[in-house]
């Protein structure tokens, strides 16, 4: 049995407090984890807005890196030293329509880290060996663990909005996710504008490529006036109010891909959406080679994140810097 430091919330929409947990030894088809980074993610605030939660006290996190330092019964295929890495979906049915075509992320039974599950902002953790996937030996843990989530969830939704290189696209919300998706975009040849409320956000943009950016109110209509609209616009802010925004800025049979978790409502304009062939799509994570294909990217170079590195004793001030909007990039918890 050992100690770890964590991040835990004891009560739906509580605070989240740092202490120490007993972590014991992994049971049939477990792991034990030492994890050696874990960023912090939108979903995280997410979890810890909602009215009910299905596991308390919980530990948040679903965005790790670590090694095996145990192993369980039956963990078939993983070995003590080997480095893995823990993403939002945990385990799935492996039987469901959607399982069986590759889609597991939609499986109905699916468990998730820092939600179903205990969560990785801890020093360790036991993970069921179905839920872990292999990673690049060679990077930097604070450089890798946001692949897990925003990296994979960016490259997910790009690949949704279905376009081909010279097409364009505008990204709402330049944070954690926002960043990466600008990379991966220009790495498939599109034309990208981005959308921000925040004048920081947007230099940092402008560094990184965008042709275009924009803010406030009148968003969509800079878009729509600056290039004629764009093929897809990507929400990539749990933000209720950018999307009316990105519906604005759409082509006509432009793309409309949601991927910003939130409770909020928004009002659809169904006669332009008819009449401008108007598709709404929502994008979770990615395939699983989707995954493999960004860590390739992150291997060779291609996409990096922006990171800024904390101690996990900084956590409830991350999260309440996130909830401000003022993070460029991804803050990373190193342990």
């Amino acid at each position: 049995m050992r100690n770890a430091n964590s991040a835990r919330l004891h009560e739906a929409r509580g605070a989240v407090r740092i202490e120490a947990v007993e972590v014991g030894e992994p049971g049939r088809g477990e792991a034990l984890v030492r994890m050696e980074a874990c960023g912090v993610c939108h979903s995280d605030l997410f979890v810890g807005s909602l009215e009910k939660l299905p596991v308390m006290p919980l530990t948040l996190g679903h965005e790790g890196i670590g090694r095996i330092e145990a192993v369980g019964p039956d963990a078939t295929g993983w070995a003590v030293g080997d480095r893995v890495g823990m993403t939002f979906l945990g385990t799935t049915c492996g039987t469901c329509e959607q399982c069986q075509a590759g889609r597991d992320r939609y499986c109905a039974k699916q468990t998730n880290f820092g939600y179903t599950l205990q969560g990785v902002l801890a020093g360790y953790v036991v993970a069921p060996t179905a839920a872990l996937v292999r990673v690049p030996a060679e990077i930097d843990a604070t450089a890798l663990a946001p692949m897990c989530c925003a990296g994979w969830t960016a490259f997910g939704a790009v690949n949704e909005a279905g376009l081909v290189a010279g097409q364009t696209v505008a990204l709402f919300g330049f944070g954690g996710l926002g960043h990466l998706a600008l990379q991966i975009a220009k790495q498939q040849g599109l034309r990208v504008a981005v959308v921000d409320t925040s004048e920081a956000k947007l230099d940092m943009a402008r560094a990184g490529g965008a042709e275009l950016t924009a803010s406030g109110d009148s968003a969509g209509r800079t878009v729509l006036k600056q290039w004629g609209g764009v093929d897809a616009a990507i929400v990539l802010t749990g933000s209720a109010a950018a999307i009316p925004q990105a519906f604005k800025a759409l082509k006509r049979l432009g793309r409309l891909v949601l991927v910003g978790m939130s409770v909020s409502q928004y009002e659809l304009p169904l006669l332009e959406t008819v009449l401008k062939g108007i598709q709404i799509r929502g994008s979770y994570l990615g395939t699983r080679q989707d995954l493999e294909s960004v860590f390739a990217l992150a291997r060779s170079g291609a996409i990096e994140a922006h990171v800024e590195t904390h101690g996990i004793a900084e956590t409830p001030a991350i999260l309440e810097r996130m909830k401000r909007g003022e993070i460029a990039g991804r803050a990373v918890v190193a342990f």
